[in-house]
Parts: structure tokens; sequence; C-alpha cells
């Protein structure tokens, strides 16, 4: 990209024409294994992130491209002429949705046979991904025109950056399947995946996913990343049961990013630091048996019972608390 400069654009794009081809450094760097189409007339289709909530969150490099199209591809016009109006691009719009992407990919791939540079974009995010901009990308890679990233704002790296989880490994899943039968049989898949998991779902459908998954899965740490960037943004942390628990019908609306943890999540990382001060706390305390305390706490926190048990067990030890109070409780209700 040319040197930014205030009071002068980037060098090639000085008073660049809608629909020619964007002179920077990606339409030079071309995958040469597409020299042919790349010394022809063949212009780029550009795959542009936008916000997925916050107007501001959107590049610079972004606005220019979406300025120097010869068109948008959107998967929701209305939603994205918000976008355009905002920020004065006034390129013109088309459909691209997963019930017209055979015909429309036809029209579109025509386009930048002839040497336009198209953008294809999404409701929010990065276009391609649970999205059906990926069957465009597809076609135009085997075509053997260029598809440069623009790249942006995402809901799975914002929602994996906030979650408290392992984000060393993570694995996207994006939806389950709509119907319980085969969102079981998908999650059961996934028992054994040590990464932290990404899903995204749709309101109507939250609860059931998350019985399914405590089903499968077991009660598990997860996040529940609600209207992120948007001014009801909410994130709630717990185990997959006391979420469900806390899972009112007025709070399950808009859309939802869920953050599960692997099955090695435990013993890599053992008793989560926050829930051993908890835990010290409540037997100091000295009001509920080791016994209420370990159900408590593997309930809310997605741990085994006999692991907190035995860790209450241990504390109890260390703090040097006497026999009087929390064991003598917890013998007589034995």
């Amino acid at each position: 990209m040319g040197d930014l400069r205030m009071g002068e654009p980037s060098s090639g794009f000085r008073n660049p024409k809608p629909g020619t081809r964007l002179q920077n450094e990606e339409s030079k760097s071309k995958n040469p294994v597409n020299s042919k189409v790349r010394n022809g007339k063949s212009g780029t289709l550009y795959v542009v992130s936008t916000p997925i909530g916050n107007l501001e969150d959107i590049t610079l490099r972004a606005l220019r491209v979406l300025k120097n199209v010869a068109m948008i591809a959107a998967e929701n016009i209305t939603h994205t002429k918000g976008l355009c109006r905002h920020y004065g691009i006034k390129i013109r719009l088309t459909r691209y949705h997963q019930h017209n992407q055979i015909t429309k990919t036809r029209m579109l791939l025509k386009m930048l046979k002839s040497g336009q540079d198209l953008a294809l974009v999404t409701d929010a995010g990065t276009p391609g991904i649970s999205d059906p901009g990926e069957y465009l990308i597809r076609q135009t890679v085997k075509e053997g025109i260029a598809v440069v990233p623009v790249p942006g704002a995402s809901a799975v790296i914002a929602a994996l950056s906030v979650s408290g989880l392992s984000t060393d490994r993570f694995v996207f899943i994006g939806f389950l399947p709509n119907k319980s039968g085969k969102r079981k049989n998908e999650l059961k898949k996934l028992v054994q995946e040590p990464r932290t998991m990404v899903f995204f779902e749709a309101p109507h459908r939250l609860k059931a996913m998350l019985t399914d998954l405590k089903e499968i899965l077991g009660d598990r740490r997860m996040v529940l990343v609600k209207e992120l960037t948007k001014v009801f943004e909410e994130v709630t942390r717990g185990s997959v049961s006391r979420i469900l628990k806390d899972l009112t019908p007025d709070r399950i609306r808009g859309e939802f990013t869920l953050v599960v943890a692997g099955s090695e999540e435990k013993k890599a990382h053992g008793t989560d630091p926050q829930v051993l001060k908890r835990m010290e706390a409540m037997l100091a305390e000295g009001k509920q048996s080791i016994k209420d305390i370990a159900a408590i706490l593997s309930s809310e926190e997605g741990l085994t019972y006999r692991k907190v048990y035995k860790e209450c067990l241990v504390r109890k030890k260390a703090l040097g608390i006497s026999s009087h109070g929390v064991v003598q409780e917890n013998q007589n209700q034995q």
C-alpha cells in the first residue's frame, strides 16, 4: 500500500474511477500461478470485512475499497445501505445470498472477467465464514481470478479475546444443525475435542442448543456473548447449566456467540484461581458443609463434584479450619 500522508492520497489512488482496477499493491501481487488472468482484463474480488455492530469498527482500507469497486455484492442490501450512507459510499449494490448464489455468481464472474473489481460483504464481520459468500469465493478461485482479503471485525476473535478460556488453540464450529438429532450427532464428534470451541447460534434455537450441549459434552465452562460491540452487549460466564438457568425469555434476543471449553481445559489448567478463592471464603465462613460447597461450585463452574470435594478437603486442612465448623455440620448431615 502506498505511503499515507496527511493531505495527500496514497500512491495509486489519485482520482480513481469507480469500477476501474484498484491500483495499489494488491493488484500487483496476484498469484503468479494465474499469470494469464493477471496479465489480461480480469478484475479482483475483494472480500471485505465490515462491522459486527459498531459502525466505527471498519478499517480505512475497507472504506477505500468499497468506494472504488464497480459493485458491492451484499447479503442484505438494506443493512449494507446503512453502512454506505454513514460513510458516503455511493457504489451500486446487488443482493447475494443463499437463495440466489448460483445465478448471481455467474453474473459476478462475468463482471470480474471483463476487468471490473468487485467487493463482497456480509451482514456483519468477514464474508465466507458461515456465510453464502463462500460459494462465490470458491468459484472465483476456480476461474483463476484474484481474491483479496480486506480483514477487519470478527465475532469469533472478539468473543475469544474476552472469554477468559484458553486461546492457545481453538476451533470454529459455527452453526450446528437445526434439528436436535442431527445437532447431537455433531456434538458427539466434539466430545474429545481438546481445543476451545466457538459456536454461533440464533436466539430461537439457543436454549435447545445449550440443552443438547450439556447432555452431550457435559456441564463445561463456557462464555455466552450477546450482541457483540452493540449497545446491549453482554458477556456471561459460567457452566452450561448456570447459563441455562439464567436464560430468561427477555434475555434471548439478538445474536449469540458461544465459547466452550475443550475436553482438556480442566486438566490443562486445574481449578481456576477465582474458584479456589471463592471456595476458601465459603469454607472460612462455615455456614455450609463441604458437600454443599462442592455441589454449588461444581454446578456453577462446570467442574466435577468429586474434584471440587477433594479440593475442599485440601483447602480446609491448609486453612486450619476447626472440625467443629464445616466438618461437624457435614458429619451431622451424613
